[in-house]
């Protein structure tokens, strides 16, 4: 804590006239007249010196009162108006305030502001029982970057992914998932490291670290201390207890809206983000419309767009895009979770220091659903979609297989594993978040590119992993050389072998449930996807007046080889080699710039429809043991048929897995009849997303059947 000196003049003063301070404004003001000092003194206002007070026309004295000025200060245009927010009325004007340092713009209402320094304040804004408002020479709104003189400990780094901060990143104004992703975790190369901390530190001009900002239309009340915050447009501020340190990102499309009982030190907040109800948030730095809420612990975060955090406790993290964690006794600590996750009640996924040092960490890639109160040992790793059930994991686990369920064994040194759960089980909530996710996602500007598909070329590597994989254990479990189509045909296989694997856990073995059934599942949806994928293409050469078999013989013209192993950037899915050429041309000094970087981000993006379009061809020859060339009419009308019962099939499991909430007697139990639950639950048939999702697929099946009769 600092102490206090005695001084002869303010510090404060001395320090900011050297400050270069300018505004779009500054041409509008002059100095006061003479009448016009008379009259705010006859309103019992002071001023350090009055020839340092500049006004704007029209200025009415009367609307100022009871008012200190210190050093220069400059006010904007003045009428007999109020500004209201959220039932608060105020007259436009200066009230009861001491002030120093600061330039107003046009018809704003400041009153009760014990002490406000060094900002530059927007159009109509609202400041209201604020105790302490200021800047001062240390500020640097949450960048990571240095000052002049400052030594580099002066510097925040915002530790993510790890305890130890060996991911650590600095944030700055603008940072994307993307940029935290590809800091934090592509350590090797120390000039790489080195390279990106010199763009970070050339992202912030100096002169923009020295005075506050508050953005246009901004409603600032009953908050204790704002100290070297940067506060966008459109922001409410309401109720808070202290702001130290940070740039708030907001505008009038997406308005930030800071509430009651909040802390927040030391970091971005995203646009659109939502702070309230007691939140203890330190070193984070949020995305896009981002709910922090019910006095959730955040400390030491990224967290992206479209997500929210409640309750709980959330340290050391880099969590990708629509993150979902609401429970008061769950917490997470030193993890890579990447996006579309939803954080169970109970779950206890912290380091717990098995190693010698608390350097333990956990990755999870998307679709991570731990269950109600689970607990991990790291160090983990997760793939696509792992569903993991209620339970105590005493081992490090290696769940390298997709869209699987895990549960805890018959004993301590065992686990169950299902491959591919969630199509045949609990389809309506895979395809439903994918639905939701796009549907959900309230960013009005979206510069990081999210993929809301469950299958994309990340997750349909893996299940062709996992169909390689399954195949060998099976066959080694069997005895023989079965082919994927022989053990496809076989019903049986699943009664005729028990599969226990080592590689799942580090001390115990991974006991497998039906894992015949989850090859063809993998196989299923892998097809699925490559025809999908195929008659996207089709499609497109056809609307422009192609036949079949021309748009068939365009597509393997253009057709060239994807990469098979892809990169979560941030929610975006990226060929792994974009990302080390991307690191070559930092290092190079090609690229200079974080706006460069993301402008390479939006290019990847441009070039992502056909390059999935390409990988899900790929599939679909690799599933089929085919080359581009034998991809024909003939290949087609045996493939084309397999993927179409396949959707219709999603289509019905998906309204299984939602029927037994209807049907199920335990469901029933504590309603008087099925009319009151069909009034508390609404009717499935008005289900909305099973109707999206049922002419999805039904207009699926109906384009192979268009495509078919024109390869006859």
């Amino acid at each position: 804590m600092a102490g206090i000196t005695l001084v002869d003049r303010p510090h404060l003063l001395e320090e900011v006239n050297q400050r270069n301070r300018w505004n779009e404004k500054s041409e509008s003001y002059r100095p006061l007249t003479e009448q016009e000092i008379e009259l705010l003194q006859k309103n019992n206002n002071r001023a350090q010196d009055w020839n340092r007070v500049m006004v704007s026309d029209p200025f009415v004295p009367q609307l100022i009162q009871n008012c200190e000025f210190w050093g220069t200060v400059r006010i904007g245009k003045m009428e007999e108006k109020y500004l209201e927010s959220d039932g608060l009325s105020l007259p436009v004007g200066l009230y009861h305030s001491v002030i120093a340092n600061c330039d107003f713009g046009d018809r704003v209402a400041v009153r009760n502001v014990g002490y406000m320094a060094n900002y530059i304040v927007g159009d109509q804004c609202l400041i209201f029982n604020v105790d302490e408002l200021i800047v001062t020479k240390d500020a640097k709104f949450g960048n990571g970057v240095l000052k002049p003189g400052e030594e580099e400990d002066d510097r925040l780094w915002l530790e993510i992914a790890n305890e130890i901060g060996g991911r650590q990143i600095l944030t700055f104004e603008g940072i994307l998932p993307a940029d935290a992703y590809l800091w934090s975790h592509f350590r090797e190369d120390e000039q790489f490291l080195n390279r990106l901390k010199e763009i970070t530190e050339q992202t912030i001009p100096a002169d923009e670290l020295s005075w506050g900002i508050i953005g246009n239309g901004c409603a600032i009340r009953d908050t204790r201390i704002i100290k070297n915050v940067k506060i966008g447009q459109s922001c409410t501020i309401q109720g808070a207890n202290k702001l130290e340190n940070l740039t708030i990102l907001s505008s009038a499309d997406e308005p930030t809206f800071i509430g009651a009982d909040v802390e927040v030190e030391d970091g971005i907040i995203g646009y659109g983000n939502k702070i309230v109800y007691g939140v203890k948030a330190l070193n984070v730095t949020t995305g896009r419309n981002v709910q922090l809420k019910y006095g959730a612990r955040v400390l030491n975060d990224f967290i992206s767009d479209n997500s929210t955090i409640s309750c709980c406790e959330v340290l050391n993290n880099l969590t990708f895009p629509f993150h979902e964690q609401h429970h008061n006794n769950s917490f997470l600590i030193a993890c890579t979770v990447q996006g579309q996750a939803n954080i169970a009640a109970g779950a206890t996924i912290g380091s717990n220091h098995n190693s010698r040092s608390p350097d333990g960490e956990i990755f999870a890639k998307r679709g991570f659903w731990p269950g109600l109160s689970t607990s991990f040992k790291h160090n983990s790793y997760f793939a696509s979609f792992a569903l993991i059930a209620k339970g105590t994991y005493y081992a490090e686990m290696n769940i390298h297989l997709p869209f699987s369920l895990v549960s805890p064994g018959p004993d301590l040194s065992s686990i169950f594993i299902m491959p591919g759960y969630w199509f045949k089980y609990n389809m309506y909530a895979l395809a439903r978040n994918s639905w939701k996710f796009a549907r959900r996602d309230k960013r009005k500007v979206k510069e990081q590119h999210i993929e809301t598909d469950y299958l994309a070329p990340d997750t349909v590597e893996e299940l062709l992993h996992g169909i390689r994989f399954l195949q060998q254990e099976i066959n080694k479990a069997l005895g023989k050389e079965l082919t994927l189509a022989q053990i496809m045909a076989d019903s049986q296989i699943d009664k005729k072998i028990k599969l226990e694997l080592d590689g799942f856990l580090s001390k115990g073995r991974a006991i497998f449930i039906k894992p015949a059934q989850g090859l063809k599942l993998f196989h299923m949806i892998a097809a699925f996807y490559g025809v999908n994928q195929l008659l996207q293409g089709l499609a497109a050469a056809m609307e422009n007046g192609a036949s079949a078999r021309e748009a068939l013989q365009s597509i393997k013209e253009n057709y060239s080889e994807p990469d098979h192993h892809w990169e979560n950037f941030g929610g975006q899915i990226v060929p792994q080699s974009a990302v080390r050429q991307l690191i070559a041309e930092i290092n190079q000094g090609t690229i200079r710039t974080w706006g460069e970087v993301h402008r390479r981000y939006n290019q990847w993006w441009q070039e992502y429809p056909q390059q999935k379009r390409n990988h899900g061809i790929y599939t679909l020859l690799a599933l089929y043991n085919k080359t581009i060339e034998q991809l024909d009419a003939a290949f087609l009308k045996e493939v084309l048929p397999y993927a179409s019962n396949t959707a219709i099939q999603l289509k019905n499991w998906a309204w299984e897995s939602r029927e037994k909430d209807y049907t199920n007697p335990y469901r029933l139990m504590t309603f008087h009849s099925k009319e009151e639950l069909i009034a508390v639950t609404g009717k499935i048939e008005e289900n909305s997303f099973l109707i999206d999702y049922k002419n999805e697929m039904e207009s699926f099946a109906e384009n192979i059947d268009r495509v078919l009769k024109q390869l006859d």
